[in-house]
């Protein structure tokens, strides 16, 4: 479950910074617990991550991603991106020590997205704005 967070026409990343390694930027996110709804996934991942408070909006995408893992071991990295609602900032219940919240221009976001299918699912995000603004069903 990834997060598409929206504020004044910036988009929510996280940048995570390692020794001897150029930063990476993803969105907010990650994997579903054993037991876990992917609403709550995605509600926790987020908080951990950023501090912000959020929960899953409308569905943008579903993704599979095949790639290598730091460790060398092949994965399908197998995602669903939502547009998330934002309902308040807790930096005291962020836990991931090296992930940043950054925000970042929509088109900028687009460019640096570590992974092609969380660049995709911007994608389909700035699409869906575009369609609001006209007055477009979603």
């Amino acid at each position: 479950m990834f997060a598409v967070c929206e504020r004044r026409g910036q988009i929510a990343m996280i940048c995570v910074t390692r020794e001897g390694a150029p930063p990476i930027y993803d969105l907010p996110g990650g994997a579903i617990e054993p037991g876990e709804s992917e609403a709550r996934a995605l509600a926790r991942e987020t908080v951990e991550e950023t501090g912000l408070i959020a929960h899953a909006g409308e569905e943008l995408a579903r993704a599979d991603q095949y790639m290598v893992k730091a460790d060398g071991e092949p994965v399908n990295n197998r995602c669903v991106l939502v547009a998330a609602v934002i309902d308040g900032f807790d930096p005291s219940q962020k836990i991931e020590e090296d992930h940043k919240l950054v925000w970042v221009d929509p088109d900028e976001a687009l460019r640096i997205a570590r992974l092609d299918s969380q660049a995709w699912g911007i994608a389909c995000w700035i699409r869906r704005q575009a369609r609001l603004l006209k007055g477009e069903a979603a």
